[in-house]
């Protein structure tokens, strides 16, 4: 399998779970306060929303380069 078909395929997995989980979330530790050697310290929760147009688009440009990468 050439680099081609493995990156389609890869596209139409992500867009796919772009579209069945809708985004993902993650936690990140900010620094609130450093006074001296005392640091307090934040967890804080941020959620990234994937756009469906998004997810679309992805496994169309996928499905294509399948297409196109195996005519020859």
């Amino acid at each position: 399998m050439n680099a081609i078909k493995m990156f389609a395929i890869a596209l139409i997995v992500v867009g796919t779970l772009g579209l069945a989980y809708g985004g993902f979330s993650y936690t990140k530790d900010t620094t609130v306060v450093k006074l001296g050697s005392v640091e307090l310290t934040a967890k804080e929760k941020e959620t990234v929303n994937i756009p469906m147009w998004a997810g679309i688009a992805a496994i169309f440009a996928g499905g294509l380069m399948l297409v196109v990468g195996t005519r020859k």
